[in-house]
């Protein structure tokens, strides 16, 4: 299959493209940008005037939901979610059921998206058996399976020496070790930040010292294995100070943000809003707007939807027993445009604009960071490609949403930002009508 996309904007942060530019598809590879290759003739030409024509999506922190939770979402639900949302790129946390801990596990998810013919699906394989912080898994066995790294999902590793021997191992073998930092004590059942609002509701507390002491203690073992560690779902203005100084200092660090954070904060819990029950919880307005500057300035490295699909029956719940967890796939691309207008009105962005700056955090920043070969439109690149208007406006309902969680904090929200074709390894895999 030949495509040509004409007329288009076409953004490409990680090759500096910003401009109006054709682009070349043959063989599920970017065969030109701009001028047309001799003898180059289209099987299918897409007109793309007015629209924006930049690398597919690549998500961060997307839980599809398989094996063991289709009750909440299945593979197809949210593969459609990823297309709809421009998202060419998945990586899934291990805390499935059964936890990705075996390679069997790993090579049947991988079989399962690929039959698909969608997103590209990349599995983090558990740092330990069952994510239970006592025994290391194999990870070796689990890199061959296609595993690109290896997380605790949500649950903490109690004994540090464990921790320490992860990062020992994965420094020797080059992997990725990736974390969200939390201490395993402190905070441990909390579900809404500390502070004077989650006090007057009666909500127990998660304070920001639960993410700066976990802070402490991984760049400790940072220095003493020199592993390189991710970051997951940073919160706090605390926390972010102390990514930027080991950043300073040379640690092979990085760190994501949930996209839903970089837009609200604990007063958005309201009167007890379940769709506002996510982990780590919203914080106060200085941690939010930390974030956003982290964001800009590059202390934080990508934007991830925290793709959490939840069901109603534990969703609709008073909110301390409400599951946390929102659905992001099709919102990533608007919050991303929401924080480039917003920075765009009122700070000095520099000469970069807003837009590209959003974009890159969310396609080649996002593939440095994962280690994948995605991201970009570069000559030989696979074609994983979106196309979408960045002035259409849409309102979030739930009912339209592909994915099968239907929870957000955002519903009744109105947005910027609509995709229109999805391409992913040169196929039309979405296109709205």
């Amino acid at each position: 299959m030949k495509l040509h996309i004409k007329n288009g904007h076409l953004i490409d942060p990680a090759n500096g493209i910003d401009g109006k530019n054709d682009l070349y598809i043959a063989d599920g590879k970017v065969l030109a940008v701009g001028a047309a290759p001799a003898g180059f003739a289209a099987d299918q030409t897409i007109d793309a005037t007015g629209l924006i024509v930049s690398p597919g999506f690549v998500d961060l922190s997307a839980r599809l939901r398989e094996p063991g939770y289709e009750y909440k979402a299945t593979l197809e639900s949210e593969m459609q979610a990823a297309m709809q949302g421009g998202v060419t790129s998945l990586i899934c946390p291990p805390d499935t059921d059964p936890v990705l801990d075996e390679p069997g596990l790993v090579e049947m998810l991988k079989y399962r998206a690929k039959t698909l013919n969608q997103a590209h699906v990349h599995p983090l394989g558990a740092l330990t058996v069952g994510l239970k912080g006592l025994a290391l898994t194999e990870m070796a066995e689990l890199t061959e399976a296609g595993c690109i790294g290896f997380a605790q999902a949500e649950e903490p590793i109690e004994d540090t020496n464990v921790l320490l021997r992860a990062m020992q191992y994965a420094k020797t073998f080059n992997y990725t070790v990736w974390l969200r930092p939390q201490d395993a004590h402190i905070g441990r059942g909390g579900i809404a930040a500390s502070g004077p609002l989650a006090s007057r509701l009666g909500l127990s507390g998660v304070p920001v010292m639960s993410e700066t002491i976990a802070l402490h203690t991984i760049f400790e073992l940072m220095r003493s294995t020199g592993a390189r560690v991710h970051l997951c779902r940073m919160s706090s203005a605390a926390g972010l100070e102390l990514v930027r100084n080991a950043k300073k200092e040379g640690l092979p660090v990085t760190c994501d943000v949930g996209a839903h954070h970089i837009h609200l904060t604990d007063a958005d819990i309201g009167f007890f809003d379940s769709n506002a029950r996510v982990t780590p919880p919203f914080r106060s307005q200085r941690d939010r707007d930390a974030i956003r500057f982290g964001l800009l300035d590059g202390t934080v490295d990508a934007l991830c939807s925290d793709h959490t699909p939840v069901d109603d029956d534990e969703k609709l719940l008073p909110f301390g027993e409400a599951s946390p967890g929102a659905t992001g796939l099709e919102l990533l691309l608007s919050l991303a445009l929401k924080w480039a207008d917003d920075y765009a009105a009122t700070q000095d962005t520099g000469a970069v604009r807003p837009l590209a700056r959003a974009l890159a955090r969310i396609t080649s920043d996002a593939a440095r960071v994962a280690g994948l070969d995605a991201g970009t439109l570069s000559v030989g690149a696979t074609a994983d490609v979106c196309l979408f208007d960045a002035e259409a406006r849409w309102t979030v309902e739930a009912s339209a949403l592909a994915s099968q969680g239907k929870h957000t904090p955002f519903v009744g929200y109105n947005l910027a930002g609509q995709v229109r074709t999805t391409i992913v390894a040169g196929h039309v895999a979405f296109q709205r009508s």
